[in-house]
């Protein structure tokens, strides 16, 4: 078989640097920012910088030049104009947890931590709001917005580890963005600096903002555009009652058409997440949270409002899952149970390390009318790559995280798991989806980018980058892919047969 261009392989786009090269470069940098940091915050010895050599996506690795960790905006706007003065290209780092490979360093660049800005600046109950520097922890904001009865709700499974910041670079979601919507929702105002160290504030804590609202460019620009700093989020009323159903279905089909037939009557979830067979033994065998272990698949769906409303709203989904072929409920009778029913979904990332060495979270998204037959299509595609795949993900909006399971330490394994992922991408392109959700591209989707988007469409994206960051010096070799790949991976796919759009010139 035909290997897939890895995402790093980025030496037949550019020279890579030899060891001299880069010696002499981090040499030049380090001198030139030593001045503007604390000794503390500029970390390049090597045994300092491997923390920072890759983020959720451990598959690909990268020693960065030189970290910085500024303390204050000051530092951080001298850090960024040092870095632009010298050409030097910079990665915005929060706490590492993205799963696409968005904060892999960059060999000559200089990764830029915003871990020190980690304050919770201001809950404003009555106007429902807080403001928070961009390295608070996503679960810290509802933890501090508790006694006003509010919460910030969306809720990635890393909510307890991720920053507001990398949620605004990602447009992350969450088990509730059915209901409450994705970051892109939830946030009023993002303020950060440019590539050359320049405040700049998108959006605004009133209505409208004068003038061009960027807001919604700047969030999921993946740190292409500008450094988030402060962002303002909306937070909304702790509903007075939440409860969960359970439903096992006899084939992953019956669950998925479950999906469709409960959104066409008109019922929006509160949460509406599904996890086939392999993962909720998985995960069940984790965190003992009562699963149906006979089930091919089960959903997981939860209401939430006034106890009538939740009431009503269970009724109604027992009833429409009972007629898509739901063989067993589970219903929760308290919020003791409700949360055991979601231990077993929240924890299903930690959970699947005890299967495999390693694993690939895939992030790709298709029409929910579509979920069993990429279902069928995934199961097939274990059996052409020789590698197991567990599936969970946000049924409500057909964003699907199939985990394929591999072993790092066997190139072989990596080269297969790297085919695997890409046919899920674009098998979901073919069905009507996107190469992402909430992930991001970063660079494991790269590739893949060429065969959604054409030559034209990937030039309006540089187009804006460039708007921005004409130095292109911001998170560079990320998100957008270069001709020369995509005309290589169109030859590829050329030979395989596998062009999904040949009526298309995408390459």
């Amino acid at each position: 078989m035909n290997a897939p261009i890895s995402p790093l392989v980025l030496a037949a786009e550019v020279q890579g640097p030899t060891a001299v090269d880069r010696l002499a470069r981090r040499a030049e940098v380090v001198a030139a920012l030593t001045p503007l940091l604390p000794a503390h915050a500029l970390l390049w010895q090597n045994e300092d910088t491997v923390p920072y050599e890759c983020d959720g996506l451990t598959a690909y690795r990268e020693l960065p030049l030189a970290v910085a960790l500024p303390e204050t905006e000051a530092q951080l706007s001298a850090v960024l104009a040092t870095c632009h003065r010298l050409g030097v290209p910079v990665v915005a780092r929060g706490a590492g947890t993205g799963l696409s490979g968005g904060a892999t360093p960059h060999a000559l660049g200089v990764t830029l931590s915003l871990a020190k800005f980690n304050k919770i600046l201001k809950i404003d109950p009555v106007s429902r709001t807080a403001v928070v520097q961009g390295g608070v922890r996503n679960a810290a904001i509802s933890e501090a917005a508790a006694r006003h009865g509010l919460y910030y709700a969306p809720d990635p499974s890393s909510k307890i580890a991720c920053t507001i910041g990398g949620n605004v670079a990602e447009n992350s979601g969450g088990m509730h963005c059915l209901k409450y919507g994705l970051t892109i929702h939830n946030v009023l105002r993002v303020r950060g600096y440019t590539v050359e160290g320049e405040a700049v504030e998108f959006g605004s804590e009133a209505l409208d903002v004068a003038g061009l609202d960027l807001l919604a460019i700047v969030i999921g620009s993946e740190g292409m555009l500008a450094v988030t700093v402060e962002v303002t989020v909306r937070l909304v009323p702790k509903p007075q009652q939440a409860r969960a159903i359970l439903a096992s279905f006899d084939d992953v089909r019956k669950a998925g058409h479950a999906v469709a037939a409960l959104i066409g009557a008109g019922i929006i979830p509160a949460a509406l997440e599904m996890m086939d067979k392999p993962m909720t033994a998985c995960v069940d065998a984790y965190v003992h949270a009562g699963y149906d272990l006979e089930a091919a698949a089960i959903l997981l769906c939860e209401s939430d409002g006034t106890p009538e409303e939740v009431e009503e709203e269970i009724g109604r989904m027992v009833a429409v899952l009972g007629a898509a072929g739901a063989t067993r409920f589970d219903i929760s009778r308290d919020e003791a149970e409700r949360l055991k029913f979601w231990s077993g979904r929240m924890n299903a990332f930690p959970a699947s390390g005890r299967m495999s060495p390693d694993y690939m979270c895939m992030d790709s998204t298709i029409p929910r009318n579509k979920l069993a037959e990429i279902l069928v299509r995934i199961a097939e595609m274990e059996v052409t790559y020789g590698l197991r795949c567990c599936n969970v993900f946000h049924a409500g909006d057909g964003n699907l995280h199939p985990l394929i399971m591999y072993d790092a330490n066997d190139p072989d394994q990596l080269h297969r798991c790297e085919q695997f992922g890409a046919d899920i991408l674009e098998t979901s392109v073919r069905l009507g989806g996107t190469v992402t959700g909430e992930h991001g591209v970063g660079i494991e989707k790269l590739s893949s980018m060429c065969v959604q988007f054409t030559p034209a469409e990937r030039e309006q994206m540089l187009a804006l980058k460039r708007a921005f960051d004409p130095t292109e010096l911001l998170n560079p070799g990320k998100v957008i892919p270069t001709l020369h790949r995509c005309a290589e991976y169109g030859k590829m796919h050329v030979r395989k047969g596998l062009l999904p759009f040949p009526d298309l010139p995408r390459f």
